[in-house]
């Protein structure tokens, strides 16, 4: 009987400390610690699911096309060389900068029409011979080479540059489709360092064509290996937006100046007036959360004049983009 009850007493003392071993310093039993454990890790999972949704427009959203081809003066304000041209013609920056840009696609459409094509770099200086000629205006070879530079020095608009960005980031392919020459393509691109947001600075010189000619814009495919229904074109001047549509690609219409839609029997499958709409069409609503619109170069936007692009005494109306 007494060597019973000393075995009672020796498993109870041997239960105790065995309990005593479990325990932590705070108290809890290895149990009771391993299942704290596993509720703290089941939380963090469920922070970064919630984490995850809340980026699915960064990480899960898949873009609507695989490229976007852009005229050049969605990117570049071109009215950023008002104040180049000022210098040179006081009173006459707004004025004279209307002129020349007009002179540029008149010239530009005419060579097209007459297979007498030139490099655009070279119908931008002819243009400018032209209208300070028009405006009877005396200019200097110094004074040319500094306007025909700020056409290689133009302003990025405030929202471009970060809405490049947002497509890079989302896989999208990014390249221009300009008259531009290609030299007028890089050297603006490098100015704002931006070279490297494009897969390609595509200029129309390399097949001697300028915009609306179908085949400047057949570059595109060519040059992307894509189909067109792969690549969205976004357009500056409403006479490009119905060049492209007309061609097959989709269309938007970044019209920075609320220009009327022409009257050609085709329209852009969507329009807006700064970049943030693109991006929404492109990558889906929210895209352009965090992009900064603001004010096109407000030190080369006078109150007191009418919508820039206008022609000077020409045939061609509205005719501005790249």
């Amino acid at each position: 009987m007494s060597e019973r009850l000393n075995n009672e007493q020796a498993g109870k003392v041997a239960a105790a400390g065995s309990g005593h071993r479990d325990r932590s310093p705070c108290g809890l039993t290895l149990t009771e610690m391993n299942f704290c454990g596993l509720i703290k890790g089941l939380m963090g999972i469920s922070l970064l699911v919630f984490s995850v949704m809340g980026q699915t427009d960064k990480v899960l959203r898949k873009p609507r096309f695989k490229a976007v081809a852009f005229d050049y003066f969605v990117i570049f304000d071109a009215n950023s060389i008002i104040p180049e041209v000022e210098k040179v013609f006081p009173g006459k920056g707004v004025e004279f900068t209307k002129a020349w840009r007009s002179k540029q696609f008149e010239y530009g459409f005419l060579r097209s029409i007459t297979d007498r094509h030139e490099n655009f770099f070279k119908v931008t200086g002819d243009a400018l011979d032209y209208t300070a000629e028009a405006m009877n205006l005396s200019l200097t070879v110094e004074d040319r080479q500094r306007l025909l530079n700020a056409y290689l020095t133009m302003k990025p608009w405030p929202d471009a540059i970060a809405a490049l960005k947002k497509l890079r980031a989302a896989g999208v392919r990014i390249i221009t489709i300009a008259n531009f020459s290609e030299k007028m393509l890089r050297a603006n691109a490098d100015n704002a360092g931006i070279t490297d947001l494009f897969d390609e600075l595509l200029s129309t010189e390399v097949n001697r064509t300028y915009k609306p000619d179908p085949l400047a814009y057949e570059l595109g495919i060519k040059h992307l290996h894509l189909k067109k229904s792969e690549i969205a074109f976004a357009a500056f001047g409403g006479w490009d937006a119905y060049g492209a549509k007309s061609f097959g690609y989709t269309t938007y219409w970044v019209n920075r100046f609320g220009l009327p839609t022409e009257r050609l029997g085709e329209q852009a499958d969507k329009t807006s007036g700064d970049i943030t709409g693109l991006l929404e069409f492109v990558l889906g609503d929210g895209a352009s959360k965090n992009i900064e619109v603001g004010d096109p170069s407000e030190d080369n936007q006078p109150q007191a004049v009418a919508p820039m692009f206008t022609p000077f005494h020409g045939a061609f109306p509205n005719l501005a983009s790249d």
